[in-house]
C-alpha cells in the first residue's frame, strides 16, 4: 500500500500558530520533507519531534521529487513542509504534487498559515475577489510586461517582494497601474508586525529603508475599459491564450488578433510562427 503526501502548513512567524494536526501529522509520518532542513529542525526542536529529513527546494524538485515519491510507493508517509506558511503557494511542492497524483498516491493538505491570506484579511481592500501573483519577475523589462497585462484586473491584487527590491518594484507598479491605494504587510505574526495604507506615492515617500519581509495588496482597477481596450493591453501570448480558451482555431485567433490591435495578419502571424 502507497504512503500519503501530507502538505503541512507551518508558521510564517509566531510558532503558536501551528495546529494541532499539523504537529500530529508530523509527529506521526515516516520522513519530512524540508525546503532548508536547518530552518525545519529548528521548528521540530521546539516541539520536540524528531523525524528523518530531507531536503526539497527549487533546484531539487526533479531530483529529490523521485526520492520522495519512491518512498511513498514504498508506503512511507510523507510530510512536505516549506519555510514558512503553506507549500506550494510562492514555495516548492507543485512537481511533487504532480508526481503523487500521477502514481495515484493520496495527497492530504494539512491548512495552516498562509502569509497572503493573512495580509488580504486584515487589509481592509475588498477581499470578496483576488488575483495572487507571488513574487514578480526579476527582469525589469518582464516585470514591466507582467505588470502591464494586469492593470486592468478589477480583482485585488496580492504581490510578494523583499526588502531591498520593494521600493522598486512599487515605482513599478506606480508607473503602470498608477497611484492606487494600497496596503504593505510587514514581518506578519512577528514582534514588529506592521501594516501601512495608502496610496502608493504617499507610502514611498515614508519608506526609506524597508526590512523585513512584505506582502504587497493592490486595490483592483476601478477604470471602465471595453474588452477591446482590456485585451490590447495584454500581452500578445496572453492575447493569444484569450482565443484559445474560448476555442477558436490558430488560424482565426491571429485574424482576431490582427483585427483587435489594427495591424496586418501577416505581423501577428511572424509572431506565432515559431511558437505556436
Amino acid at each position: 500500500m502507497f504512503g500519503n503526501l501530507y502538505l503541512v502548513a507551518t508558521p510564517i512567524g509566531n510558532l503558536d500558530d501551528i495546529t494541532l494536526r499539523a504537529l500530529k501529522t508530523l509527529k506521526e509520518v515516516d520522513i519530512i520533507a524540508a525546503e532548508d532542513t536547518r530552518h525545519t529542525l529548528k521548528l521540530l526542536n521546539h516541539f520536540e519531534i524528531s523525524k528523518p529529513l530531507i531536503s526539497y527546494y527549487k533546484q531539487t524538485e526533479k531530483h529529490k521529487g523521485e526520492i520522495i515519491l519512491n518512498k511513498l510507493i514504498e508506503g512511507k508517509n510523507v510530510a512536505l513542509v516549506s519555510d514558512a506558511g503553506t507549500p506550494v503557494i510562492s514555495d516548492p511542492g507543485e512537481e511533487i504534487v504532480k508526481l503523487a497524483i500521477e502514481n495515484n498516491i493520496k495527497v492530504i493538505p494539512i491548512p495552516g498559515a498562509c502569509a497572503c491570506i493573512s495580509s488580504l484579511i486584515a487589509s481592509g481592500i475588498s477581499a470578496s475577489n483576488f488575483s495572487f501573483f507571488g513574487f514578480l519577475p526579476v527582469n525589469n523589462k518582464d516585470k514591466i510586461n507582467k505588470l502591464n497585462e494586469i492593470k486592468n484586473y478589477t480583482t485585488t491584487l496580492i504581490f510578494y517582494e523583499a526588502p531591498h527590491k520593494l521600493i522598486n518594484t512599487l515605482n513599478a507598479i506606480q508607473e503602470i497601474l498608477g497611484d492606487r491605494k494600497i496596503v504593505l504587510c510587514r514581518e506578519l505574526t512577528k514582534i514588529h508586525e506592521e501594516f501601512i495604507r495608502g496610496n502608493i506615492s504617499d507610502i514611498l515617500e515614508t519608506i526609506a529603508n524597508p526590512r523585513g519581509e512584505f506582502v504587497i495588496i493592490v486595490e483592483g482597477c476601478t477604470e471602465k475599459i471595453s474588452d477591446n481596450n482590456y485585451l490590447n493591453t495584454l500581452s500578445l501570448d496572453s492575447h493569444y491564450e484569450y482565443y484559445s480558451n474560448k476555442g477558436l482555431s490558430k488560424k482565426d485567433i491571429i485574424k482576431q488578433i490582427a483585427k483587435d490591435r489594427n495591424v496586418p495578419k501577416n505581423e501577428i502571424y511572424k509572431y506565432f510562427f515559431n511558437s505556436k
